[in-house]
């Protein structure tokens, strides 16, 4: 391939050199450098590839791309940015051959609920016979292959190459989470999605190596609608106008008020035991009754965002309807089927403002006694500790504190961190360090009508503990702890 190939959309300046350059791979990693690569000098929070040239030229690199001076031997070519995030992405678009042209790109962007709306929409769209590809936090799939992520929104080459990989494998879509940080490190650059949602906003990743703050954080998510055709966004939420301003794209809401494009009218929470559900009549610009294997007002607004992106598309209601009859989303509201008459469900939220969301969606339902099991991870701040037993005492009945990813912690010092909080509310406690013993214990005592919650987990399948994962997936405890009890 000729370097001009990858810069025919892309606005720079040749610094020395020529663009008539044959060149074989196109690299970020300096480990990945070989004979005739571009190398893509990125400036991160704990690296800079531009103290990285000559390394890479003794590796063999032809083309090197960066945003600062430079000096390089007569024979490379050099290629000036403002930015050479963007001019990754743009030149990774390039090089796998613009695949985004080929599918229907849908990304989705907000605190919470992202997960959940592209394993949604991913389901409908599958059920209705169009294959489609998923990047998120879980993982990224390609047809029967799964991918665990390390990041919400990949690297923009890796998101590009997923693209190609999904259209050389017949996707007709991609759902995407797009995350803040996506959006700010222009992982998402080189290509307009089709379709954009926004789900909700609420405090978070504001700190060091994130967001300087609300406004910067709020800045970064609108970015996403003016890099899409069609916007849909939650019309209920407090910051909707702030995230909508300056949009480029056309713009349909979804809520719980009339007001909206498409809305939930006669919301109703089904409970059953081993079951938790909801159902609302849609109204609007689309009409009939919603039935959700996930409970929860959120669940209704996740299901919201999913129906109106999925009229747009020309889904038939009854693909809608099945699909969502039967969704279950690893680790977001699980429900686990058990012999008992209580309802046991995993959830992810591993921080005081999730575990506060789900418990008050939980304590919706009546439950006769909720049984909150968590613990907190090692090596992290623990403001975080503190704030979630608080949370936990307050909100449920019984708080199990257990042990999460210690990492190079002693678990009983975390534990007892926690209880620091736990003892500022109302609530009944027991410790189990050992969390299969505390899911066990959760398991034994929680009779009829009662919701036990196993948080801060969710879809991870590990433990990890002085620097070494261990296998642990709660699922298979669970499992376990029903085999023993026969």
């Amino acid at each position: 391939m000729k370097l001009s190939k990858l810069l025919e959309r892309s606005e720079y300046t040749l610094v020395q050199g020529t663009e008539d350059t044959e060149i074989s791979t196109l690299v970020y990693d300096s480990r990945k450098v070989e004979e005739n690569s571009v190398f893509v000098c990125i400036s991160g929070a704990a690296f800079d590839g531009h103290k990285f040239i000559g390394q890479v030229i003794e590796k063999g690199a032809k083309v090197i791309v960066v945003q600062q001076d430079v000096e390089a031997p007569k024979g490379v070519t050099v290629i000036r940015f403002d930015d050479t995030r963007k001019a990754l992405a743009e030149m990774s678009a390039a090089y796998f051959g613009y695949p985004a042209e080929e599918l229907m790109t849908i990304g989705i962007t907000g605190t919470k609920g992202k997960t959940t709306i592209t394993y949604m929409i991913q389901s409908v769209l599958e059920h209705a016979g169009q294959k489609t590809g998923l990047i998120g936090t879980i993982e990224t799939v390609i047809g029967d292959e799964r991918i665990p992520s390390v990041n919400t929104t990949p690297e923009s080459y890796v998101i590009q190459e997923s693209f190609r990989k999904m259209a050389d494998a017949g996707c007709k879509n991609v759902v995407m989470e797009v995350s803040s940080q996506g959006l700010m490190l222009h992982r998402v650059s080189g290509f307009t999605f089709d379709y954009g949602i926004f789900t909700n906003l609420a405090e978070d990743h504001i700190g060091e190596n994130e967001h300087k703050d609300m406004d910067d954080y709020i800045r970064c998510k609108s970015l996403l609608f003016q890099q899409c055709r069609q916007g849909i966004v939650n019309g209920d939420d407090d910051y909707v106008e702030r995230i909508i301003k300056g949009h480029t794209c056309s713009l349909e809401t979804f809520g719980m008020k009339p007001g909206s494009d498409v809305y939930a009218d006669h919301i109703e929470r089904i409970q059953e035991p081993g079951y938790l559900g909801v159902s609302y009549d849609l109204k609007g610009k689309e009409e009939y009754n919603v039935h959700v294997d996930i409970p929860g007002d959120f669940t209704v607004y996740n299901s919201l965002a999913a129906i109106s992106l999925c009229r747009h598309m020309g889904i038939q209601k009854k693909d809608v309807l099945d699909a969502l009859n039967t969704i279950q989303v690893k680790g977001r509201l699980e429900i686990i089927k058990t012999p008992g008459e209580y309802t046991l469900m995993i959830d992810y939220a591993h921080n005081a403002m999730s575990l506060e969301s789900l418990l008050t969606t939980i304590r919706k339902y009546d439950p006769k006694k909720i049984y909150c099991l968590f613990g907190c991870g090692g090596n992290r701040a623990k403001a975080r500790r503190y704030e979630m037993g608080e949370v936990s005492s307050k909100l449920a009945d019984l708080t199990v504190v257990t042990s999460d990813n210690p990492r190079n912690e002693e678990p009983m010092d975390i534990i007892n961190d926690i209880l620091v909080g736990v003892h500022k509310g109302p609530g009944e406690y027991v410790t189990i360090p050992d969390r299969k013993e505390a899911i066990r214990y959760c398991m034994e005592h929680a009779g009829k009508g009662d919701i036990v919650i196993l948080a801060g987990k969710g879809h991870e399948d590990y433990q990890e503990i002085r620097g070494v994962k261990h296998h642990m997936d709660e699922r298979d405890l669970i499992r376990e702890i029903i085999a023993e009890s026969i």
